[in-house]
């Protein structure tokens, strides 16, 4: 055999064999999806399935990262402390049955246990016109946000794939959204979730039912050894599926594949 073409066949099998490994969380964990990286410092690309980083669906609670800037933009609060005050009721088969965040609770906290009713109740105070005109200038989803006012994030039709949610948050981290430095620096603040001595990580899980189907989120951004990986990963099940480790695999699904390139 020639060289040339064994060097061909090597680096083929080579790149099939890591796709493989990339893969195979999501094959340990019987689940459909694709986890996303962008290493920020090497501007590059990791794709465990490129088809489906490109698919646009509901963001899901992911979407409270943008949601929390354009809150503080608007005036709608001024910083993660600003209490929201607990409507009284909510739709339990929609959203589950969830006693421990049915009081009045503040934004940041609301974020972190990830209270959909309290961004509810913000979003009937923003209003669709300055969802519209804020959305557009940060390019984040597909401008949809009227068919299930005002959840739309959760149902319907307003989407947005986990590559375009890696483009948004790089614009976050660099500061450069259509909102003020002093926001952004507060959703960082909000958004850090883990934190060790080796890396921090800032980001926001989502978890939607809709059209029959439970759709997963994780999405953020973790620093670490000089650099910061960027990441998206969506799971999906049909919803009359059973599986006890949706919950916890977008996350461990996500982590794995950092390991696996070097970021952990």
């Amino acid at each position: 055999m020639k060289p040339a073409i064994f060097l061909i066949l090597l680096l083929t099998t080579t790149h099939s064999f890591a796709r493989q490994a990339l893969q195979q969380p999501f094959k340990d964990y019987q689940l459909k999806g694709s986890t996303t990286i962008y290493n920020y410092h090497e501007k590059k690309w990791t794709y465990t399935d490129t088809a489906d980083a490109r698919k646009a669906s509901l963001p899901a609670s992911t979407f409270k990262i943008i949601n929390l800037l354009i809150a503080l933009e608007t005036g709608v609060i001024k910083d993660g402390n600003v209490v929201v005050k607990w409507p009284g009721a909510t739709d339990t088969t929609l959203y589950g049955y969830r006693p421990d965040i049915y009081h009045d609770i503040s934004v940041k906290e609301a974020f972190v246990v990830s209270a959909g009713w309290a961004f509810i109740e913000l979003a009937k105070k923003i209003g669709v016109k300055r969802y519209r005109r804020y959305l557009k200038a940060a390019g984040y989803g597909n401008g949809d946000a009227l068919q299930h006012w005002p959840d739309f994030w959760n149902f319907g039709s307003f989407a947005i794939s986990p590559e375009d949610q890696i483009k948004f948050l790089v614009k976050v981290y660099e500061n450069k959204t259509p909102f003020a430095k002093r926001n952004t620096d507060i959703l960082k603040s909000v958004m850090l979730t883990e934190e060790t001595n080796q890396y921090k990580i800032y980001s926001k899980t989502g978890w939607t039912r809709d059209s029959g189907i439970d759709s997963g989120w994780w999405t953020g951004y973790i620093v670490s050894k000089g650099n910061v990986w960027f990441f998206a990963t969506r799971i999906t099940k049909p919803l009359k599926e059973q599986n006890s480790n949706f919950s916890a695999a977008r996350k461990e699904i996500t982590k794995n594949i950092l390991r696996q390139l070097g970021a952990m």
